[in-house]
Order: structure tokens, then C-alpha cells, then sequence
């Protein structure tokens, strides 16, 4: 059974084609036969008058006609005679028959002159015959060759109609799974219409959950926060305490969980915070990515010497860019702690900020396992951590990269390094430069390079 639509449409309409080109086909064929035939008995007729006035010998092929045609003229005489095919031939009136001669149907056209001589002009009607569908095939010939150029025309027609239906799908398929916005009408057959509709108003229930859920997922991570927070103070007071050993290992068990759970809320409080939208004011401030990134590193260098990871610039040049420096340091923070979560002990972690024609820069490359093939394309998704997760990650650090750099209209990549010094990932983050730095006091000139990193 074809489940396509364009196949059914093509097969029904190639159906129709052959069917109404072999009906067609049917009736040229005995029309043009049927003219032929009667094409033949006029020719008959014609050489019928030139025999009655005596251009032609009876007995033999007439001359001047195609011997192929086998056309005979036959002298009767006045009085039935000869042989027995003369004698029946004789008998009948004048005008076109069908008789047997010489062992063979012929059509026949007898005449009497005016001395009262007859005489037949015969042709056999094998021959006649085939002379007819000859014509008659031909006549076939242009219906034959139109049909497959209609086959042709019908494909193009299909596939030209549901172009539209095409480009859509693709377009869907090429959307965030976040991307709620409603499908165009215009340029659509009207026939897509009501699919379309459905799809807008499946779209729109979608994003009103979709809405619902960000804010029970805030409402839940900021009612959360406070309890956590105090537990958490609650926890650190026990460090005042003289407790057996076995009760310190357990409180700094409890602490560690704590500082999970704390770091999980405070990532979707912020997840929540950028899909809503609400941390892009109408006018973004100017920001210096690289004091940013300078404040997140050194807050984060206390424990990557504690893990003996060499975490440092590589390179660094002054760059501003149109953005609060929370969303920065959200970005820097992200990206660096995934790299220490991922990067062995006595690795290196090398950050690179520097600009690229009109974009700021911003590179962090790790010593870690990379990222496998097979998980390039969900990566940036919410919650996932890989098909071989290592670590205490939540799965939201690169999701809220990702949603804090689209909304600053910049990009973001990711490509595992594959070298015989050097292996890990590399995260690439580009967004548009706000101000050129050679034009702010104290800041130097950066390399309008795109510089490789190395430990």
C-alpha cells in the first residue's frame, strides 16, 4: 500500500493518463483503419472509370500503380465464361463486394460499358488490411509518445504543488524544540490551510505548558532556595562543633549534598530566568568580557590548584561587548567549570579572549575525553549529560550557555581537539563586539587573529 501522498497522486494520475490514452489509442486506431479502407475502395473506383475507357489491359497488375497494392483488373466479357471464379464474379451486380478469387478474398468493384462488356477491379483484402493498420499505427505513434511526456509533466506538476508542504516540513524540522512561533498561511495552498491552523493551535497549547512549567520549575527552585540556605548555614555551624569522626565524615557528606543541591537550583533558577526572557532588559549595557572572565578565574583557581589543573590565559585581550556581567560570568563560569569537571588531575585548561573581525572571542579548551560524535546534536539540551556522564553535573551548565549567547545574538561551538600534544574539547564562543577597546583609556590592541591555544 503507498502511504505517500505524492506517490498516490502520481500513480492515480499515471492511471488516468494510460487509461484515457488507451481508450483514445482504441478509437483512433478504428477510426484511422476505417479511413483507409475506405481511402482504398475510392482508389478502386478511380481506376474502375480509367479501365472503362480503355487505358487499361485486363489480367495483369495495372501499370502506374504500386505493385505492392496488387491491384488486378479483370476482363469478364459479355457472357459468363471462363473460369469458375470469372463465372461467379460475373453473376454479381456492379459496385464494391466481396468475393473469392484465385483462392483468395478480394473486394471488388465490377462495371459494365456501354457494349455490354464487365469487368472487375479486385485487390485481395489481406492486402487492404494491411495497408490499413499500418496507417492505423501511425496514427498511434503521437499518442504513445505523448503519454510518457505526460507521466513526465504529472510528476512535475506533483512535486511543484507540494513544494510548499516540503519547504514547511523542513522548516519544522529545522526549529529549536523551544520555538513556538505560529507557521506562515501565505504562500500555502488553501488546502494546507486547516493542517496549518491545527498545527498553530497545537503550538500554542504547547508553548502555554511549555510557559507553565518554566514558571512552576522557578517558582519551586526560588521556594527551595531558602531552606537550602539555611540548612546549608545550619551545616557550616557544625564545623564549631567538636563531633567524632564518624559524625564530621557524615556533616561533610551533608554539607557536599548541599552545595549540589544549592548549585541545582541556582542553575534553574537561571535556566528558567533566560528561556523566560526576562534577563534581556531593552537596552544591554557594555561589558568587559575580559575583567569578566579575569574575576571568574580567579574564583575558580582555588580549586583547580586543589586538583593541580593548570587553569590560566593563554590569551587575553581587552574586548567589550553589549551585555551584563552576569550573563558573562554565567557564560565564563559554565564553560570553565565544565572543563574542570571533565579535565584528570595535573591537566591543563587554557582560555583564550581575544577578536575576530567584528566578534569577541571567547575559547576554553580542556584536557578531557571530549564529547562523544553521537551526542554533538542533543549536548545543549536541558538535563542531558552525555551517554557517559562523569561528575556531579546537572546537565544545565551548556543549555544556559546556549540560551544566554542566543540571546546576545552570538554563537556558539563545540569540537573535540585531536592532536598528538594536545586532545580534549573546545568550546567557541563568538558575540558581536559593542566597542572597539583601543578607543577606552588604559586598554591596549588586540591581535585581529583567530590564535590557536596551547598549554
Amino acid at each position: 500500500m503507498i502511504r505517500s501522498l505524492r506517490g498516490r497522486l502520481f500513480v492515480g494520475m499515471t492511471a488516468i493518463i494510460l487509461l484515457t490514452g488507451a481508450t483514445g489509442g482504441v478509437f483512433a486506431y478504428r477510426w484511422a483503419f476505417g479511413e483507409a479502407i475506405e481511402m482504398q475502395d475510392s482508389i478502386l473506383i478511380q481506376l474502375a472509370s480509367l479501365a472503362q475507357a480503355g487505358s487499361f489491359k485486363g489480367g495483369q497488375p495495372l501499370q502506374g500503380v504500386e505493385e505492392d497494392t496488387e491491384v488486378w483488373l479483370i476482363e469478364l466479357g459479355e457472357t459468363s465464361r471462363g473460369s469458375s471464379d470469372d463465372r461467379q464474379l460475373f453473376r454479381l451486380r456492379d459496385g464494391l463486394q466481396l468475393a473469392t478469387w484465385n483462392n483468395q478474398t478480394i473486394r471488388v468493384l465490377l462495371r459494365t460499358r456501354s457494349d455490354g462488356s464487365r469487368f472487375a477491379v479486385a485487390q485481395p483484402t489481406a492486402v487492404r488490411d494491411e495497408t490499413a493498420r499500418d496507417v492505423a499505427f501511425r496514427t498511434l505513434l503521437p499518442i504513445a509518445a505523448l503519454i510518457p511526456c505526460l507521466m513526465l509533466v504529472t510528476a512535475l506538476v506533483i512535486a511543484h504543488s507540494l513544494r510548499s508542504m516540503v519547504r514547511l516540513a523542513g522548516e519544522l524540522d529545522a526549529r529549536r524544540a523551544d520555538d513556538m512561533t505560529a507557521l506562515p498561511r501565505s504562500h500555502m495552498p488553501s488546502e494546507l490551510h486547516p493542517f496549518i491552523n491545527s498545527i498553530n493551535r497545537l503550538l500554542r497549547r504547547t508553548g502555554l505548558l511549555m510557559d507553565q512549567q518554566r514558571r512552576f520549575v522557578a517558582d519551586a527552585a526560588h521556594e527551595l532556595r531558602t531552606p537550602i540556605t539555611a540548612l546549608s548555614l545550619q551545616a557550616e555551624n557544625l564545623d564549631s562543633v567538636e563531633l567524632p569522626k564518624p559524625a564530621r565524615e557524615r556533616a561533610a557528606a551533608l554539607k557536599q549534598g548541599m552545595h549540589r543541591t544549592k548549585h541545582l537550583l541556582e542553575q534553574l533558577l537561571a535556566l528558567a530566568r533566560h528561556e523566560a526572557g526576562q534577563s534581556e532588559p531593552p537596552e544591554m549595557p557594555v561589558a568587559a568580557l575580559d575583567c569578566v572572565a579575569k574575576d571568574v578565574v580567579a574564583d575558580l583557581l582555588p580549586e583547580a590548584t586543589e586538583r593541580s589543573i593548570d587553569l590560566g590565559f593563554a590569551l587575553v585581550d581587552p574586548v567589550m561587548v553589549r551585555s551584563e556581567p552576569g550573563m558573562l560570568a554565567a557564560i565564563i563560569r559554565n564553560l570553565l567549570e565544565n572543563a574542570l569537571r571533565f579535565t584528570p588531575p595535573g591537566g591543563t585548561i587554557d582560555i583564550g579572549i581575544y577578536r575576530e573581525g567584528g566578534m569577541a572571542i571567547l575559547q576554553v579548551e580542556d584536557g578531557g575525553p571530549g564529547i562523544a560524535s553521537t551526542d554533538m546534536d542533543q549536548i545543549f539540551e536541558p538535563f542531558f549529560r552525555g551517554s557517559c556522564p562523569e561528575g556531579e553535573g546537572t546537565g544545565l551548565g551548556l543549555s544556559i550557555v546556549k540560551r544566554i549567547v542566543d540571546s546576545l545574538s552570538g554563537k556558539i561551538a563545540l569540537e573535540n581537539m585531536v592532536g598528538i600534544d594536545r586532545s580534549g574539547l573546545r568550546a567557541t564562543v563568538r558575540l558581536p563586539i559593542a566597542r572597539d577597546p583601543e578607543s577606552l583609556p588604559g586598554k591596549g590592541s588586540g591581535e585581529n587573529q583567530a590564535p590557536q591555544l596551547s598549554g
